[in-house]
């Protein structure tokens, strides 16, 4: 019954046709544009997150990695969201959350190790100071989530 009513209204809908003239057109996608001081920042992101590890160690990356190729065969950026990890897939998200101050980041996975024993992962120097609640601490310990796409 309701496919039958929207059906009929999409017929009397397409019978009818509006035209603009070119010189109105143009004015309103002018005018209807959003320009970069009407955008917004939004800082939340909807994802899905699967629980991985928690309370395990993690490290970071010394300085003298920069620019040097991961195993992965990208170039490795000290400035950026990424880290290491034994087993998991390159390209895979990971949710890394600091429970003592549960500040977070989401890293992509690009490289292997931490080949110090009972390190978890190793993170970028951006994304280790992103949610250590100290700069003097090279590990700390974390909760890990897998982001799911």
């Amino acid at each position: 019954m309701y496919s039958i009513a929207l059906l009929f209204l999409l017929t009397i809908a397409s019978s009818f046709s509006v035209s603009f003239p070119e010189k109105l057109n143009r004015k309103a996608v002018f005018l209807d544009s959003i320009q970069p001081k009407d955008s917004i920042l939004v800082d939340t992101l909807a994802v899905a997150l699967k629980p991985f590890k928690t309370n395990v160690h993690a490290s970071y990356y010394h300085d003298k990695f920069n620019g040097r190729r991961t195993a992965s065969g990208q170039k490795f950026d000290n400035n950026k969201l990424t880290a290491a990890h034994k087993t998991l897939k390159f390209g895979t998200k990971v949710k890394v959350t600091n429970p003592k101050n549960q500040k977070s980041v989401i890293v992509t996975i690009n490289d292997r190790g931490p080949f110090t024993k009972g390190r978890e992962i190793d993170l970028s120097k951006k994304a280790f100071f992103e949610i250590a609640g100290s700069k003097y601490t090279g590990h700390i310990m974390v909760d890990l989530e897998l982001v799911e796409e």
